[in-house]
């Protein structure tokens, strides 16, 4: 397996959410090139880039073509049909989880998710009577199949071209088949009026922040595609100090944790990744990586769990 070692920005600066690419050692005018290459002056300043053969290249941070800011909102036809040749997916590598639940937080707060709900769950798990326990991370899976879709008799809950499901509240009349079809429980019902600031509040809804949350509406873990679009990773991924959430494009065959970078199928297939009941044929998007050789005891994510109860 092949590791390489980049910075969140260097990384993303790549290409690896934006698609651009550039090859070792070519010259003339490249993706990152800004208008003519003879007026650009070199900054001495070199970055870290991955290149399209999966090399990682310096170039002189003056010839970066920064991701621009994407404006919202985005037409419902724009959301709904995602980005053009991505396919996104999430490892999550149980070894690296102490149930910190930073990740769950940030979610939480950056979704405006209603107290008392989570779209990530973390699951004390233990397969069998004698194996050790372990922490889960559970977000939706994003599945290539997914048996929401099926049932939604709105097309509120649909799937994109980038692999991405999401929920399209304004359409959704709260029948909740989809709770009832997807296998991995992770939909959330808002039986109530979401406690919203009022700038939040006043906005038109939109399908890629997931915000604002509506009451009789149901809501779900969106894999953050307003941050892919700039570029960035989503809200689980940049909360987690113990670099537990991967997220990436299977069609470039990279994932990053923003700190380490690694060709997906490399990971998947060196580490015994595996997805969860892969025998339903819903073919998630989420892989998870064994809890082995593990960096922290369980016993030590039973005191977030004691120090929730006594909040």
């Amino acid at each position: 397996m092949q590791k390489k070692d980049t910075s969140r920005r260097d990384f993303l600066l790549s290409g690896l959410l934006t698609g651009a690419g550039l090859a070792a050692g070519c010259s003339g005018k490249t993706a990152f090139t800004p208008g003519n290459a003879e007026q650009v002056i070199p900054s001495g300043e070199k970055v870290k880039l991955l290149s399209i053969d999966g090399e990682v290249v310096e170039v002189d941070k003056a010839f970066l073509k920064p991701v621009p800011d994407i404006p919202y909102p985005l037409s419902n036809g724009e959301e709904r049909v995602g980005m053009p040749g991505k396919k996104f997916v999430m490892v999550i590598d149980l070894s690296r989880c102490k149930n910190l639940k930073k990740c769950q937080s940030a979610c939480n707060h950056m979704h405006h998710v209603h107290p008392g709900q989570n779209w990530l769950k973390i699951y004390a798990m233990q397969d069998a009577e004698h194996t050790a326990p372990y922490w889960q991370p559970t977000t939706c899976m994003h599945c290539d199949e997914p048996p929401c879709v099926k049932v939604c008799p709105v097309d509120a809950t649909f799937k994109r071209q980038d692999g991405i499901v999401l929920i399209d509240s304004d359409r959704c009349v709260g029948c909740r088949f989809c709770m009832a079809a997807c296998p991995y429980s992770t939909r959330v019902f808002n039986w109530e009026k979401p406690a919203l600031p009022e700038e939040i509040a006043g906005r038109d809804y939109s399908c890629e922040t997931s915000v604002p949350q509506k009451k009789g509406t149901v809501g779900k873990c969106d894999f953050c595609p307003d941050m892919v679009r700039k570029g960035e990773l989503p809200h689980c991924v940049t909360a987690c100090p113990n670099g537990v959430f991967f997220f990436g494009d299977i069609n470039e065959d990279v994932v990053t944790n923003g700190a380490e970078t690694f060709r997906f199928s490399d990971l998947v297939r060196d580490k015994a990744g595996y997805r969860l009941m892969e025998d339903l044929g819903t073919k998630p998007s989420v892989y998870y990586l064994p809890p082995v050789n593990r960096n922290f005891k369980f016993e030590e994510g039973l005191k977030t769990e004691e120090q929730k109860t006594n909040a």
